[in-house]
């Protein structure tokens, strides 16, 4: 089911976000039961080490469940609820795209700041500050 998919990002993100909650941990574990051994992308979101990779083994994830749904049966009492999660899941989707893209721009963003402090700032110009400050501390 897609909250497999959901635990297992969070799970994700706990590593990837450096939260360390035991009880959430074992939370999450619980609500993956078996599929946490499993091989697969779900699985493999328990041991991302980054974004991107999270986010592209929850798409993996996503396709799977696609595919079982896809497959289910039309008369099958589940077909609704299962397609309440792939609408759900595929919010999530968007959104960790969106959190990631973000994220990488406010990296970009950040060297694009950098560079425009040492337009502001040459380099000379602020190690001749630096050389002043030290004087200054020194005596």
């Amino acid at each position: 089911m897609a909250c497999h998919e959901i635990a297992a990002l969070r799970l994700g993100l706990m590593n990837v976000l450096g939260i360390d909650d035991p009880g959430e941990r074992a939370h999450e574990l619980a609500e993956l039961g078996p599929a946490a051994a499993e091989p697969g992308p779900v699985s493999a979101m328990l041991r991302a080490g980054d974004l991107r990779n999270l986010s592209r083994l929850f798409e993996g994830s996503l396709a799977e469940l696609q595919e079982k749904v896809a497959k289910t049966p039309p008369g099958d009492a589940k077909l609704p609820y299962m397609r309440s999660l792939l609408i759900l899941t595929k919010q999530v989707e968007l959104d960790l795209r969106a959190q990631v893209d973000g994220l990488a721009r406010l990296y970009r963003e950040l060297e694009e700041m950098h560079d425009f402090v040492h337009e502001i700032y040459p380099a000379e110009q602020s190690e001749s500050a630096e050389s002043a400050e030290s004087a200054e501390q020194a005596e």
